[in-house]
């Protein structure tokens, strides 16, 4: 189990569009995702492929740092990407 807390992730998916989640187990989010079963989004762009992800202390950090990510405009989730 995740000893520090949540993640925070991004996917990009197999039309070039990018997810952003939080999960607490990291490795099965994205198991379940590539299952079809995590998202109605990422199951009809699938196969998706991890691209970033950070970790955050705990579930209500995680969301707060996922709604931002999603309000980034496409080249600045790029360039968190690449920072990575």
């Amino acid at each position: 189990m995740n000893q520090a807390g949540w993640f925070v992730y991004i996917l990009k998916c197999a039309d070039g569009s990018l997810y952003t989640g939080i999960a607490k187990d990291l490795a099965k989010r994205l198991e379940r995702h590539l299952e079809g079963k995590a998202s109605r989004y990422t199951r009809a762009r699938l196969p998706v492929t991890l691209v970033y992800q950070e970790t955050q202390p705990d579930r209500s950090a995680a969301s707060i740092r996922e709604a931002a990510i999603k309000r980034l405009s496409r080249p600045e989730k790029e360039s968190l990407i690449q920072s990575a």
